[in-house]
């Protein structure tokens, strides 16, 4: 096989970024994974080693998103960035600024040393919370939406928001050469190879050993994250996407929390005997709300049907998804497979 170009991956060990290195090194590329420690490039190494594949086309550079130290190694000789991780704090914040500005300078950070470096493009991991959060007439949704800053959301969300909008900000007057496409996916679900789970994933197994006893009335789009992790591979070889915002959604209307239990029960049938078809209404959700912060992006979701479209990762990346109900089922078996359940 040819060697392909070196491609720096940030959040090489979390949910997405694992499955783009194990895209990346099936098509012969090198990898150099940048991780906060030792111990996140040794859950790295196990990923890799549980996916048979070789860990010697890994190199790694330690460097955190909220210092420059060592993002100048991590970017040198590296031809493509794609900017996977943002930082998410193991316990509520006392501010939202502890999100929004990691999120934020971290990303400029990571734009600038690749810029400084000569790398040719960055691949940026948005999301649909950048996207979809402000009102706005009808629910029809594309990658022309923004979500408002200023609007009534979790801080996570307008981080997300913030730090596009300061990226592409910084390749319109800071940039030089540098190109930049943004992927903005919605729910992603799918199967895990890493040892940490999503909050997606966790929400899956959750529904099949019963601890969730009721499901939220929230419609959401569903994405697989192998096929978010190839949607990078297609973006950073495809000068057509450069300059582009795209949008990763599957086929097919909105899923609800309802929906996915009922695939689950249909698909797994006695393995799923513990997943809830217990909804609760909307009236209960507002106020739970009240008292269960987790539950304030439900309240401003409720009676909402987005209709978000694919057409452009379609068109410009070539971009074919899975069907939502194989994503579930696979997440499900995946953590069968692991013992997570």
């Amino acid at each position: 096989m040819i060697d392909q170009p070196t491609v720096l991956v940030t959040g090489a060990a979390g949910y997405v970024g694992s499955h783009v290195v194990s895209q990346l090194l099936r098509q012969g590329h090198t990898v150099r994974a940048a991780v906060r420690s030792e111990r996140r490039a040794q859950d790295v190494r196990d990923i890799l080693a549980a996916e048979h594949l070789d860990a010697r086309r890994v190199q790694f550079a330690l460097a955190d998103l909220t210092s420059d130290e060592g993002w100048g190694a991590a970017s040198d000789g590296a031809r493509y960035v794609l900017h996977i991780a943002s930082p998410f704090p193991a316990e509520a914040p006392q501010s939202d600024d502890e999100i929004i500005v990691p999120a934020r300078d971290g990303t400029l950070r990571v734009l600038r040393h690749a810029r400084d470096a000569g790398c040719e493009k960055v691949v940026l991991t948005s999301s649909f919370a950048a996207v979809g959060y402000s009102p706005k007439a009808g629910d029809q949704w594309s990658e022309q939406d923004w979500t408002d800053p200023a609007s009534e959301n979790t801080a996570y969300i307008r981080s997300k928001a913030i730090a596009e909008r300061a990226a592409w900000d910084f390749i319109a007057h800071e940039g030089g050469g540098l190109r930049l496409t943004t992927l903005a996916p919605v729910g992603i679900f799918g199967p895990t190879i890493g040892t940490h789970l999503s909050t997606s994933v966790k929400f899956i197994q959750s529904m099949l050993t019963g601890e969730l006893k009721r499901v939220v009335p929230q419609y959401f789009g569903v994405v697989d994250v192998r096929d978010v992790a190839s949607a990078h591979l297609q973006a950073m070889i495809n000068d057509g996407a450069s300059g582009e915002r795209i949008l990763l959604v599957a086929d097919g209307p909105p899923q609800s929390f309802l929906g996915l239990a009922h695939i689950l029960r249909d698909g797994l049938g006695e393995a799923a005997s513990q997943v809830t078809t217990d909804e609760y209404s909307d009236e209960e959700v507002r106020q739970l709300a009240t008292t269960v912060p987790a539950l304030r992006e439900a309240l401003t979701q409720l009676g909402r049907r987005p209709q978000i479209t694919n057409a452009k990762a379609k068109s410009v990346l070539g971009w074919s998804p899975r069907p939502v109900s194989e994503t579930i089922i696979d997440t499900a078996r995946s953590l069968f497979e692991r013992d997570f359940v």
